[in-house]
């Protein structure tokens, strides 16, 4: 992949409501979608976006080497775009909620789900990843959360000056607030831009899920993407922004220094 920086990213959140634990009609369902696709440099995808947010990774569950990343392979280079999201991954008999980001046909980053959510369950048929990333895509430096990672500040903390924090999630609307609420504090603490994507609809579990995807600027302000279809949205964020907060408020030069254990 080219070595490029850009001052400016399109990000391009996709708000669906995936079949619950049907990845063939899904994935056909977002090629369909994805064509009125409009130039963007990243994809994003929530999580389980291939089929839900299930607790039955024995059905659900690929290998790397599956369907699904191999359409995430196929739609970048489609696209000429990264494409992102989770999905249930197995590995030597074990289950994964690995988030996957793919630029041009190639596998960029993954990251493994860290705070399972145990209140539903997760934590009893997956296993939590141990290792916070970041990863470089266009001269940006991102740092890639999964859902219920982000009511830990402790681990979303910005020790690795990223510029942008990606989450992607099944957030119910019986809890939709705090997402909202979480999302800006992750922002405005970080002096970062903050994307995150939700799935909508009903799923497998009759729980319900009314989007709520939002990008947050590096002090706390809610942008607001153009709407290109029901289902997908575009949003222009700046590096230069990131810079501007940073030289005016030099917060990060003081945050706390500590060790994950």
């Amino acid at each position: 992949m080219p070595a490029k920086t850009k001052k400016e990213l399109i990000l391009q959140p996709v708000e669906y409501s995936p079949e619950w634990e049907n990845t063939e009609s899904n994935l056909r369902f977002l090629s369909h979608t994805l064509k009125e696709s409009r130039g963007a440099d990243i994809i994003i995808l929530p999580e389980m976006f291939n089929t839900g947010f299930s607790m039955n990774p024995s059905k659900i569950s690929e290998k790397m080497e599956g369907n699904t990343v191999n359409w995430m392979k196929s739609i970048s280079i489609q696209n000429h775009t990264a494409v992102c999201g989770s999905l249930a991954i197995e590995e030597e008999g074990l289950y994964y909620n690995r988030f996957i980001f793919v630029a041009e046909g190639e596998i960029i980053a993954t990251y493994d789900k860290h705070h399972l959510f145990s209140y539903g369950g997760e934590s009893g048929v997956y296993t939590s990843g141990n290792q916070k990333i970041t990863f470089n895509y266009l001269g940006w430096k991102i740092c890639p959360m999964i859902c219920f990672d982000l009511r830990f500040p402790v681990w979303n903390r910005n020790s690795e000056n990223y510029d942008l924090m990606i989450n992607v999630a099944n957030w119910p609307d019986s809890r939709i607030e705090v997402w909202d609420t979480l999302l800006k504090a992750r922002s405005m603490e970080n002096v970062s831009y903050v994307c995150g994507v939700n799935r909508t609809g009903t799923d497998g579990m009759n729980l319900h899920y009314t989007g709520h995807s939002v990008i947050f600027s590096p002090i706390g302000k809610e942008l607001n993407p153009e709407k290109i279809n029901e289902h997908l949205f575009r949003q222009v964020i700046s590096l230069d922004e990131v810079q501007k907060w940073r030289n005016k408020y030099r917060f990060l030069d003081e945050r706390d220094h500590f060790t994950l254990l």
